[in-house]
């Protein structure tokens, strides 16, 4: 197994042990992440893995940008995505997010159809919606608080880094 991938995988499995038991990554984790991350791409590219660093960092903090702005997906999650993107690079970290969301959707549908709500999310999805289009004003998609509905999103990166750890991508 690569450095990058024991990486990644100790980085996910810890932030979702953090989320899990107090609803936040810590950012002294993720600072860590990042500086582990730089030096990782420095060694490997030397000044150019500063680019591979910052390439792999920075595309998952713009393309979720938008998420987070609805409130549909929490900061901690972004920052580690950015901070496993600096060590996996821009294309394998693209990967790993399409991967999580496509798992974030899986266990979200299970969970639904388990607690017999998939109507009634539907509806509240469709509600806010129209709610931001009409009054042009975002407000938060989620309830704070440990709510049944709210997945903690680190189970789900976990589950794509997992992936990429066993060489699947």
């Amino acid at each position: 197994m690569t450095f990058s991938a024991i990486f990644a995988l100790t980085a996910a499995a810890v932030a979702a042990i953090m989320d899990i038991s107090t609803g936040k990554v810590k950012n002294q984790w993720i600072c860590f992440l990042w500086i582990v991350g730089m030096v990782y791409q420095m060694i490997l590219g030397q000044w150019q893995g500063i680019w591979c660093f910052m390439a792999g960092s920075m595309i998952p903090i713009l393309v979720l940008f938008p998420l987070f702005r609805f409130r549909m997906l929490g900061p901690g999650d972004i920052k580690l995505f950015s901070a496993l993107g600096g060590v996996m690079g821009a294309g394998d970290i693209l990967v790993c997010m399409a991967i999580s969301f496509v798992c974030g959707g899986i266990l979200s549908l299970v969970f639904l159809l388990l607690y017999g709500e998939l109507v009634s999310r539907l509806r509240h999805f469709a509600v806010y919606i129209q709610f931001v289009i009409s009054n042009r004003k975002i407000v938060p998609y989620y309830r704070k608080g440990q709510q049944w509905e709210n997945l903690h999103f680190t189970i789900p990166v976990l589950m794509g880094v997992i992936l990429y750890a066993g060489g699947v991508y």
